[in-house]
């Protein structure tokens, strides 16, 4: 397949996948999206459960062999701010009763997906998500949120100072925690503090290369 079709087969793939305005935008009824997964969970048994937005649904969507070869979940929902996983973290992780759970999340609220979220919040949340882990026996594993320079649809608002200071955070909770930081910033940013070329086709989300790369991270991270 030359270059010209993948490339357009990974944008009618963002399309459907991970923009959270359109292919997955939650009802009235469900704003925390629990129906997205409960057919999955009723017979799922995973090692590792992945939390998180289209970041991580993506990753599910690009490499499910990924997910499969090594029994992880993936329950990424495009477009989900922290609050959304936080009400659904019972549902789509602790009945799940998995080891560990990875928890990537915080670029919609820096994006204001759709409002203002103080980051006083943003931690909170992620805080919150460890503490119910650990309450069921259940390993967090906090990653560092993607570097990006600009968000598509939202071009005129730069988001690299909001991100660095949330990856602060989070590796400050990490370390004052105990807990395993997996740290996906460092390797994928380029000289501007965006998501490197080679990693992604529109700045925000990770082609199949770029999830290569977090994948190598995660398992060198975790010692599998």
């Amino acid at each position: 397949m030359n270059n010209y079709l993948v490339h357009i087969l990974f944008c009618a793939l963002t399309v459907f996948t991970f923009l959270p305005n359109y292919a997955q935008s939650p009802t009235n009824n469900d704003w925390a999206q629990f129906s997205r997964y409960s057919e999955l969970n009723q017979t799922a048994d995973p090692e590792i459960v992945f939390i998180g937005n289209s970041l991580t649904d993506g990753w599910g969507a690009l490499h499910p062999e990924f997910f499969t070869m090594h029994n992880f979940a993936c329950r990424g929902i495009s477009g989900q701010v922290t609050a959304q996983m936080l009400v659904r973290f019972r549902s789509d992780v602790v009945d799940l009763h998995p080891k560990k759970v990875v928890i990537l999340a915080g670029t919609n609220d820096i994006a204001e997906n759709p409002y203002h979220v103080a980051f006083s919040h943003i931690i909170s949340n992620i805080h919150s998500m460890c503490d119910i882990a650990r309450q069921n026996g259940i390993e967090p594993v906090l990653c560092t949120v993607l570097p990006c320079a600009s968000f598509y649809w939202n071009q005129s608002f730069d988001p690299r100072e909001q991100i660095r200071t949330l990856n602060e955070q989070i590796s400050a909770l990490a370390s004052e925690q105990g807990i395993i930081l997996v740290d996906y910033y460092s390797t994928m940013k380029n000289e501007y503090d965006g998501l490197r070329s080679e990693f992604t086709e529109d700045g925000v989300h990770p082609n199949s290369d770029g999830y290569d790369v977090m994948e190598n991270i995660l398992l060198n991270t975790l010692g599998n």
